[in-house]
Formats: C-alpha cells, structure tokens, sequence
C-alpha cells in the first residue's frame, strides 16, 4: 500500500513536471514569433483584473491637415499615428510598425472594433512559425492587448490591426508581423474617438 502511495505521487511529480515544460515550451515558440512574452491564460474574466496600461503619448498637434475629421493616418517611418479631428488640428499617438519585410502602404478601413479581443494567428503566422496557439483567448496576457481596431479593404479583413499590446517595450519600435501597436491607454483613448468606416492611411 505504502509503496502504491509512493508510486502515485511521483505519477503526480511527473506530470505536474511535464505540463510545466509545455507551458514553457508554448511560451517559448510564441516570444520567437513575436517578441512577446505571454503565459497561458486562464479565462476571459480575468479581463478585469487591475493593470498598468502603460504610459500615454497622445499630443494635440496643430497643422494643416489634409484629411477629413476622423481619418487616421499612420506614418510608418516616424512610427506615429494621427487621428485627425479638425481642419487643423490632430491627436497624435507613439506606435509600433511593422519590422522590415512587414511594412506596407494603403488606404484602409475600419471594419470593426473589439474590446479586450481574442487572438487567432493568421495562417500565414503558423506557417512560419510552427506550435502557435490556434486562439490566446482575451485577456491582460493576450498580444493584442486592450482593444483590437480591425482593417479592412472594402468587405475583406486585412488581417492588420491596430492594437494594445503586452509587451510595452515594443512601442515606438519595428517590431511587428505588419499590424500597428499602441500602450493600452493610448489604444483605449483611439477606440474610443474613432468610428468602424473610419479611413485609414497608411503612409
């Protein structure tokens, strides 16, 4: 019976063992993706849980805007973001672009916005990188961060994205597979002033 106890319990020791070495081989294949550190999740709940959402970098600028008011224009190369809110004035937030090879250019859309979004790596991303997850549910451990602004061209999704991020460090940086990332306070504050059909320039 004792020897039983024993036998069991290393059972248990193993297999707690082994699902430690997943998780930190799961963790491991997605920071090689993407420069990102994040754990498993438990549930979308956690969504709730206090955290820092880093810093905010949105400045009013003043200058003579070419767009209409609610158009966002990015510029790649100085790794900024302008929302434009009037004939001369616009909001001017810090991102992350894409890194070489991952940049491109064009006039988009907003097609749709999610709160604390789930996250599905394109299959273009698991082609390349094979063992990511099929889905990181939402959560403060989640890429995408805070919020998730989809592009769309006409009725199809991009796949691009404008979004929060876990891994603050990556903002103001070319760092991305091609979508464009904000602190999380900064991309709760876009969310909330910019509307789905929104214009998109990329520059």
């Amino acid at each position: 019976m004792i020897g039983g106890r024993q036998q069991k319990q290393r059972l248990s020791r193993t297999k707690a063992q082994g699902a430690r070495r997943g998780r930190s081989a799961w963790s491991g294949a997605v920071v090689l993706a993407l420069s990102l550190s994040f754990p498993e999740r438990e549930a979308a709940a956690n969504a709730q849980v206090p955290r820092d959402l880093g810093p905010t970098t949105a400045t009013v600028i003043s200058a003579r805007q070419n767009y209409s008011a609610g158009t966002i224009v990015i510029f790649s190369e100085n790794r900024t973001l302008d929302l434009v809110v009037s004939d001369n004035r616009a909001i001017r937030y810090r991102i992350g672009v894409g890194r070489d090879g991952f940049r491109w250019s064009g006039v988009v859309k907003v097609g749709r916005k999610a709160e604390w979004p789930e996250w599905r790596p394109p299959a273009e991303m698991k082609t390349r990188v094979p063992g990511l997850p099929e889905l990181v549910p939402a959560g403060p451990f989640n890429p995408m961060g805070a919020r998730g602004i989809y592009l769309y061209r006409g009725s199809a999704d991009t796949l691009y994205r404008i979004h929060g991020t876990n891994e603050q460090s990556t903002v103001g940086e070319f760092a991305s597979s091609g979508c464009f990332r904000m602190s999380n306070a900064d991309v709760i504050d876009l969310y909330k002033r910019v509307k789905v059909g929104a214009t998109v320039v990329v520059e």
